[in-house]
């Protein structure tokens, strides 16, 4: 049983608040106050395992209070709530585990308190899943154009959502260029695309997101590129930074396909992310802008030990450079962390339908392959294995190992 204390001077919020919490089960309400003054008091009488902050009745205030109990209690999870998205935002910078906008319904409730309480005992921890309230954030970038980071992206986020415990988003971030909403073919809509987003940035709210989000029958929620060219300008690193914000507290994955052009876009999701997939090819510029991205991002903090390298098409007979993955690991200097099969039939065949792999050509060699990379991603055991010591080591490297086979 989980102990939580509110905090709320609105008497009908605090009321719906307290019916929600008593639905469920495995909380229990510890303590209700309704002066921000007084909630400090309250919790150091008797700390409970999670507060709830309604932030609307004095924005000041209630900040305040969220940075004080953040800096005196730092392992205290707090959800704020509040019809404010800048307040929203605000709290998450003073130490805010997770946030919810009004209207708040009981799902969205629950699902917070579960992913803000670490070691909660309610038995529905989803496998894989990173600790705390925030999405997995996996980025996808190519060593070049035509490399297929937007099929490795499409397919990757539809193996994962296969799975009904997860809630994936896939960001075409390829803003000029972006075709994910045509290799998972999506349907009606709102027609907001991500340039709508950032127009609207300052009213940004968790509703006006999920309008935004298209519903793939693969069960990913898509948030496509700007449909007009001349919007493409308007999308800036600060809305990216503030649109993967509130994905990340409604989604238990993200993924990102970026563009090709190092804009501060990509920068800034690639700060954001777990994990990022450079997707190259065995053929000769490829890995040499493999080289060069790794020497870019490795100046940027943070961001080097985050890439996984990916060969996509690997056995193709595209190339004539007679490249093999021993070679290519030698030239970049780094493990090969996953190679992906040359199907080019099942892959074309699949982008045509506008559905994923799993569904068109779900016993084909690729679509096996990338149904072990999200495995892998996400802490499942593969479904699939391998005999080269290449993909065997990359694994082994992902999870901490420099052991290679």
């Amino acid at each position: 049983m989980q102990r939580i204390a509110i905090v709320d001077p609105s008497d009908a919020s605090r009321d719906s608040l307290r019916s929600l919490l008593l639905g469920i089960d495995t909380v229990w309400l510890e303590a209700e106050c309704a002066r921000y003054e007084y909630f400090h008091d309250v919790i150091q009488q008797s700390v409970p395992d999670l507060v709830i902050i309604s932030l609307d009745a004095d924005e000041n205030k209630a900040l305040n209070l969220v940075s004080q109990l953040a800096a005196e209690y730092p392992r205290l999870p707090i959800i704020t709530i509040s019809r404010n998205a800048q307040a929203l935002l605000q709290s998450l910078q003073r130490g805010a585990k997770s946030f919810l906008s009004h209207p708040i319904d009981f799902d969205n409730l629950y699902q917070s308190i579960r992913k803000a309480i670490p070691g909660n005992d309610s038995g529905l921890v989803q496998p894989g899943r990173p600790s705390g309230p925030n999405a997995m954030v996996i980025s996808i970038l190519g060593s070049r154009g035509g490399v297929g980071c937007t099929t490795i992206a499409c397919n990757l986020a539809a193996a994962i959502a296969a799975d009904p415990v997860h809630q994936v988003a896939l960001v075409d971030l390829d803003l000029s260029m972006g075709d994910a909403d045509i290799v998972l073919e999506t349907t009606g809509g709102d027609n907001i695309s991500i340039a709508d987003l950032a127009r609207n940035i300052e009213r940004l709210d968790m509703n006006f997101i999920r309008r935004a989000m298209v519903k793939h029958e693969s069960g990913v929620s898509i948030l496509r590129h700007p449909l007009e060219m001349s919007e493409v300008g308007s999308v800036h690193d600060a809305h990216i930074e503030r649109i993967i914000n509130l994905l990340r507290i409604s989604y238990t994955y993200l993924i990102i396909d970026l563009s090709k052009a190092f804009l501060p876009t990509d920068i800034m999701a690639m700060r954001m992310s777990d994990v990022i997939l450079l997707v190259g090819q065995l053929e000769l510029s490829s890995l040499r802008n493999v080289v060069r991205m790794l020497h870019t991002l490795g100046n940027e903090e943070n961001l080097g030990e985050k890439i996984r390298l990916v060969m996509n098409r690997v056995g193709s007979d595209v190339s004539e450079d007679g490249i093999s993955l021993k070679k290519a690991e030698e030239v970049v200097g780094r493990p090969i962390f996953w190679q992906i099969p040359n199907d080019a039939k099942a892959v074309i065949g699949s982008r045509v339908a506008g559905v994923p792999l799993l569904k068109h050509s779900p016993r084909s060699r690729v679509n096996q392959s990338l149904q072990g990379l999200a495995d892998t991603l996400i802490g499942k055991t593969p479904a699939t294995t391998t005999t080269t010591s290449s993909r065997k080591s990359g694994v082994k490297w992902f999870f901490g190992s420099k052991e290679t086979e």
